[in-house]
């Protein structure tokens, strides 16, 4: 397999140039992300990333991890890569400096993350659910539970696991069996499994600290009765250090598709009555404390397909630049060509490009809106960022994941028969990238929130401000040869996405049914939108700085051409799903179940 390198220079280009990571950088708390910070973040990573954790990629997927009798090992190589990890800071690069954290943006650590993701997805799991735990506990831990868990997590000393789902529940988390009982001191006694627990044990950190869905005696049916729970792998003394195991373990590893390197557990709590677990937030408000964690995995998870989709270019590039065959249309050259010579090659690479460059871009603005959401000193703007950052999540989710499955099946397609060959690698980065559409709500529950809530979230405010933002820029775009077929997607796409939107919400009155069954095409063409408007921001910026006199002429003209190829190319089709959107459910369900084969 191809070592992965770090784009640095595009990641630098997308949070300067196209989101305006700027905005973050002069509020007050992030004065420290500097210019001069930012790029060294992102090269030290990109360092890290391509030495460190790369040539263990196929080292987990070859040997995986093993369950022991002593718990679950990981994959050689991935103890002392998570160590030097630890240690040299990609733990806390966003984390709370009151707990040992550096700091610095969300938005950075975003960037950061897709680097480590695409050098090694199935390592990066462990760290991205460690940071969902730290977000609920920061969000609705007591003093008492911040003091005792927030600094070693943020160290990467103990890491985090998220405990939903249950065999029989599956996406209908409000289906959970799992008890708690008060013992009356405060703690509870859980019993209960759970599935699909990713990196739910392992060796790697001190202790690993479950959050854990469970419901307390006489509590409501479905999601209003559920409750969260911290529960330790190892009991904590008061004086902070490590005491007895408690009855908390994994059973089984599932055996997988793909992310072979990253443990996916079936936990077992409880199984000798005493699984000591602590409430975190209010009784039978678990949902809400939990989702803190989903949405920052959500977000992570798109990025994850990003991710997949930029190791998938790097791999096809190459292929195809070295991989000679036939002669192509056009070539001024004698003899066999390089197969990226063929236009259909050609139009294969432009398409995982442009997609892929889109999508990143997206799940950098949705970073962007939470940090001013969270950070921005007046309270209108914390409120407009937070709308755009829940209108964006599902678009960063769905849009983000699909696109690394595709992408990475069409690197696998440049490579021919031998992408079908597992020493090539590619296949990997395909197995690999196939959970993302699944997990952390299938793209379906991801359509069907930005259908049924986002849209209609202040009365549809805040999908409007949107299309009008994009819509005012698409009017200042040049009407020159360059960006005249761009100016024309990207108003085509803003006009066709309102028009859908509006019908959409039409059938929140009518027929909800139909919103739902056009909800996964709209998703698609609300984020083919979003990323042409954000290809044509780094084109604009691309054209401002070589007017200018910027010496990256290569660079900077290529973001106008793959800007211009995503107008041309991926835009028609999002905007030809209109007709499919406000078709309705008719045809869903005129067969009957018992006719449908």
């Amino acid at each position: 397999m191809a070592e992965y390198i770090a784009p640095t220079r595009e990641m630098k280009f997308v949070l300067k140039d196209v989101i305006g990571i700027s905005e973050i950088s002069e509020l007050e708390c992030f004065q420290d992300a500097s210019d001069d910070i930012i790029d060294a973040v992102l090269e030290e990573a990109g360092k890290f990333c391509g030495e460190i954790l790369s040539p263990l990629n196929v080292v987990g997927d070859r040997e995986g991890a093993k369950l022991t009798v002593d718990g679950v090992v990981p994959a050689p190589g991935y103890k002392e890569a998570y160590a030097a990890y630890a240690a040299n800071g990609w733990t806390s690069v966003a984390g709370d400096v009151d707990y040992g954290g550096q700091g610095l943006p969300l938005t950075l650590a975003s960037a950061v993350y897709e680097f480590v993701d695409a050098s090694n997805m199935a390592f990066s799991l462990c760290s991205m659910l460690t940071t969902g735990a730290i977000e609920s506990i920061v969000a609705h831990g007591t003093p008492e539970q911040k003091a005792t868990y927030l600094e070693k997590m943020i160290s990467g000393q103990w890491a985090g696991s998220m405990n939903l789902t249950e065999s029989h529940a599956g996406t209908d988390v409000g289906a959970l069996r799992t008890k708690a009982e008060p013992v009356g001191d405060g703690s509870y006694l859980i019993k209960g499994q759970k599935i699909f627990i990713t990196w739910g044990d392992h060796d790697m950190t001190e202790n690993i600290i479950h959050l854990v869905l469970a419901r307390t005696p006489g509590s409501p049916m479905g999601t209003k009765g559920i409750s969260l729970f911290i529960v330790p792998k190892f009991l904590i003394n008061e004086d902070g250090t490590l005491g007895a195991r408690n009855d908390a373990k994994c059973v089984s590893l599932e055996h997988k598709l793909g992310i072979h390197g990253s443990p996916t557990c079936v936990m077992a709590y409880g199984e000798e009555e005493k699984c000591v677990g602590y409430l975190i937030g209010e009784e039978n408000k678990g949902m809400a404390a939990m989702f803190t964690m989903m949405n920052n995995a959500r977000l992570n998870v798109g990025i994850q397909g990003v991710a997949c989709a930029e190791r998938a270019w790097q791999m096809a590039l190459e292929y195809a630049k070295d991989r000679v065959q036939g002669v192509a249309i056009g070539a001024t050259e004698p003899g066999p060509s390089a197969i990226i010579d063929h236009a259909d090659v050609r139009r294969i690479l432009m398409t995982i490009k442009s997609t892929t460059e889109a999508a990143r871009a997206i799940t950098m603005l949705n970073a962007k809106a939470l940090d001013l959401a969270e950070h921005h000193p007046d309270a209108d703007m914390r409120e407009k960022n937070k709308g755009l950052a829940d209108l964006l999540t599902p678009l960063s989710k769905a849009y983000g994941s699909d696109i690394g499955v595709e992408n990475s099946s069409l690197a696998l397609q440049v490579h021919g028969g031998m992408g079908f060959i597992e020493e090539t690698g590619i296949a990997q980065i395909f197995r690999d990238s196939r959970i993302n559409p699944i997990y952390e709500g299938t793209n379906g529950v991801q359509a069907m929130d930005l259908v049924g809530r986002k849209l209609s979230m202040m009365g549809g405010k805040y999908w409007r401000d949107f299309l009008t933002e994009i819509s005012q820029f698409g009017d200042q775009l040049p009407e020159t040869e360059e960006f005249r077929t761009l100016r024309k997607s990207l108003s085509n796409a803003v006009a066709t996405t309102r028009e859908c939107a509006e019908w959409i919400l039409d059938q929140h009155v009518d027929n909800m049914r139909s919103a739902l069954a056009g909800s996964s095409p709209f998703l698609r063409l609300f984020s083919v939108t979003a990323g042409c408007y954000l290809m044509a921001k780094g084109a604009l910026a691309a054209r401002t700085r070589l007017d200018n006199g910027d010496q990256d002429q290569d660079f900077l003209k290529a973001k106008i051409i793959t800007a211009r190829f995503y107008g041309e190319q991926m835009v028609p089709p999002a905007v030809g799903l209109k007709d499919t959107i406000m078709a309705g459910d008719e045809l869903f369900f005129a067969i009957t179940t018992e006719n449908m084969g």
